[in-house]
């Protein structure tokens, strides 16, 4: 038996529950995988909270990296031994799990555990964002909520390496000079300044080619007030709330504006995606030109503490849990 965080009723941190669970052999195309580190998103907490629904009772989690020790029948990308890492397959809160093997992606030996198990949902969501859902590149201006987060951090550093002009906003000015340190150009602390007024003001009036917003209700519709005719409006996440009164009326109204509602399950699906998306991922951090802010840890029991402070936005970076 080993042990894993399971949710029986959707609600607040406390259903996040400390079991015993048995982990079965891995059936065919599966593997069993030890896991050494284990990622929390904001993802974690909708499918909690209920705001994503899953059938229950469901171990929480999508994100981990560990050691391959069993492969189940057709397994022929893993052998025992192998360090992996996914993202996107739930059943991450656990010592030990069994998951599909064209899920996993084998883990550089220069990436340690608990970089991989906090790097593979944020960091293939900022490449899907910045190579595909809008091909950031010189002379793009760009508006990032939640600059000091998980996800911002990393696409700050990676805008800037692509050239792009990266405004970005944050809740304290702590969070300010982190976003600052990861590449951001302009930061504006949106408690203190109307971040409307302000990135017009800092594109001359212009507005910018693409937002990307994964806070939702509190910055929606001053996301679309940000962008110049024919801009982007990339909704990635509701850390504040879902939107709930979207008037698609209002795109034409303010200058022919895009806009969508990706999610990286969609631009990994097929496994040569997912390999595209990843290695690349690991050549940016191999390289140094992204690094990965780990810097919350817990340990797995207390993934409620880690659920608790990530909403009270107490965290910056990335949070990983260690089993």
């Amino acid at each position: 038996m080993v042990h894993a965080i399971r949710i029986h009723q959707t609600g607040g941190p406390e259903v996040l529950k400390w079991e015993s669970v048995e982990v079965p052999a891995p059936g065919p195309g599966q593997v069993r995988l030890k896991q050494h580190a284990v990622g929390v998103n904001y993802i974690d907490v909708y499918q909690r909270s209920g705001l994503y629904k899953l059938p229950l009772p469901f171990i929480a989690g999508s994100e981990g990296a560990g050691e391959v020790v069993a492969v189940g029948p057709g397994v022929t990308d893993f052998k025992v031994g192998d360090r992996g890492a996914y993202a996107g397959a739930m059943g991450g809160y656990a010592e030990e799990r069994v998951m599909p093997a064209d899920r996993l992606v084998k883990l550089p030996d220069n990436i340690d555990y608990k970089t991989g198990a906090a790097m593979m949902l944020q960091g293939m969501t900022v490449r899907y964002l910045l190579r595909e859902t809008y091909k950031v590149g010189k002379g793009t201006t760009m508006l990032l909520h939640a600059a000091a987060g998980g996800i911002g951090l990393i696409a700050c550093q990676w805008a800037r390496h692509l050239g792009a002009t990266i405004i970005g906003t944050v809740s304290t000015d702590d969070k300010a000079k982190l976003a600052k340190e990861a590449g951001c150009t302009h930061v504006i602390n949106y408690k203190t300044e109307d971040f409307v007024k302000r990135t017009k003001e800092l594109t001359g009036g212009q507005g910018v080619d693409v937002v990307y917003d994964a806070v939702g209700k509190d910055t929606y519709p001053g996301s679309l007030d940000c962008l110049k005719p024919l801009g982007l409006w990339v909704s990635f996440g509701n850390a504040s709330g879902a939107i709930t009164n979207f008037d698609i009326l209002a795109l034409s109204a303010k200058g022919s504006l895009y806009a969508t509602r990706p999610t990286l399950g969609t631009y990994v699906a097929k496994r040569a995606d997912l390999l595209a998306n990843a290695n690349e991922l690991f050549d940016m951090v191999g390289k140094g030109i992204v690094k990965i802010n780990v810097n919350h840890t817990y340990p797995l029991k207390d993934a409620a503490k880690a659920h608790a402070d990530l909403e009270a936005r107490k965290t910056t970076g990335s949070i990983v849990l260690l089993p």
